[in-house]
């Protein structure tokens, strides 16, 4: 199974304190709107999120479709079988993608620890 490109979401209190922090690391901004609470920043070999605002705890997140620069990839399994394999070997969703569809959609479970992990297919 294929669960994508692989990124941190990080929940932020100060996106601009957050964002001048990464940079120091050697990330630069990859995508997003500060103004609208969110960054995706980009090292050589890392991407993350900044999210301030948006959801309380930090989140591990998949993208089935798209490659580490958000480009989509030829092919790839779909959230939809990946949601049928897991539930199959007994993990419990949050939030499940609707089957019966196709194209973007979006699950979330919680690993023993309980930090989440979201699948997010954007094609």
């Amino acid at each position: 199974m294929e669960l994508g490109a692989f990124s941190v979401s990080l929940a932020v209190k100060d996106i601009g304190a957050s964002r001048d922090f990464y940079e120091k690391l050697g990330f630069s901004v990859f995508g997003g709107d500060a103004e609208q609470g969110w960054l995706i920043m980009k090292s050589p070999t890392a991407v993350i999120g900044l999210f301030q605002g948006m959801f309380e705890k930090n989140i591990l997140t998949f993208n089935p479709g798209w490659d580490s620069d958000a480009q989509p990839v030829g092919s790839f399994t779909d959230i939809r079988e990946i949601q049928k394999s897991l539930k199959a070997a007994g993990v419990r969703f949050e939030q499940e993608a609707d089957e019966t569809g196709s194209g973007p959609a979006s699950c979330t479970l919680l690993d023993p620890d309980g930090n989440a992990i979201l699948i997010d297919q954007h094609v």
